[in-house]
């Protein structure tokens, strides 16, 4: 009877362990079109005039294979809407102050960096032979400023999951975004719950928690000010595999804030392109974008959590 007991729980572990390893799969025609199907048909808000976002889609550490799906939602969402038009790249020195005026607001896609040091900018440049080390180091730092001055005097910007730890040794980055990347316990089936289910941006949810398999990311450095309006949260303690105790029985997963005149959305699901065929999250990506882009307004004070 015992052992019979033991292998049921190790079937269901084994179930839930196959279940939490969704496998990679190519962005091609095929699924694009099955998330045009999906999309929502027409924005939350029509926009005053034309608007263009960058997606900056470059990484130099770990390589999310979903950053060509988020290029490829992006573009669906400002397509089939109208919203917004997308331009892809992965050249740093879009971040040059004349390249980013072009720019209603910028998208970084999975932009993680090389750890320890955490300074996507820096390596890129590291590479450059035609520069010493000191005018490499001042070159990154300059396009990192760029980024935050732009936000700071009312560009958008929108931040999808490990884009997260694209300068995440930085204090200014970290005060700009709402945080940095702390670790993640391993991919498993999350529930993530509507902190203000009535929020604007929540919509696409009609009042329900949100359940997909996802990294769980957990924060540090300014998440510790929470100086932003949160949107979707889990409860810590039925995450397994935590590699350390968790300070705080609710962790938020994605918020909104300004920053000086400008306004960012940080969203980390997903990690897995599964995940875009919920046409609930993909309304809350098209929703986002409008927030960052000034389009869609809603009270992003940080709240009193």
């Amino acid at each position: 009877m015992y052992k019979q007991v033991l292998l049921g729980i190790l079937i269901v572990f084994s179930v839930l362990e196959a279940k939490a390893q969704l496998k990679p799969f190519a962005c091609d025609d095929a699924w694009v079109k099955k998330v045009e199907q999906i999309a929502p048909e027409e924005a939350e808000v029509q926009p005053s005039k034309p608007r263009k976002v960058l997606v900056f889609s470059l990484f130099t550490g770990f390589d999310h294979w979903v950053i060509p799906h988020t290029n490829a939602v992006m573009k669906v969402l400002g397509e089939k809407t109208g919203a917004f038009d997308v331009e892809v790249s992965t050249d740093i020195f879009k971040f040059e102050k004349k390249n980013l005026a072009e720019y209603d607001a910028v998208v970084l896609n999975n932009n993680c960096s090389v750890g320890p040091r955490r300074d996507l900018f820096q390596d890129v440049l590291d590479k450059d032979e035609s520069l010493t080390a000191e005018q490499r180091t001042k070159k990154a730092a300059e396009l990192e400023a760029n980024l935050i001055r732009y936000v700071k005097k009312g560009g958008g910007l929108m931040v999808v999951h490990g884009a997260i730890v694209m300068q995440n040794n930085s204090m200014p980055f970290s005060e700009m975004v709402g945080g940095s990347f702390d670790y993640h316990p391993p991919q498993q089936e999350i529930t993530l719950e509507l902190a203000e289910p009535n929020h604007p941006l929540l919509k696409a949810f009609n009042g329900e928690a949100f359940v997909h398999i996802d990294e769980p990311y957990l924060f540090n450095k300014a998440y510790a000010q929470k100086d932003f309006r949160p949107l979707l949260y889990m409860d810590t303690s039925k995450l397994t595999n935590k590699k350390k105790p968790i300070d705080e029985p609710i962790k938020y997963v994605s918020w909104i804030k300004k920053h000086g005149k400008g306004r960012v959305f940080y969203v980390s699901p997903s990690h897995n392109a599964q995940s875009y065929e919920d046409s609930r999250l993909l309304k809350f990506y098209l929703d986002g974008a409008q927030y960052v882009l000034g389009d869609l307004k809603c009270d992003d004070s940080p709240s009193k959590l």
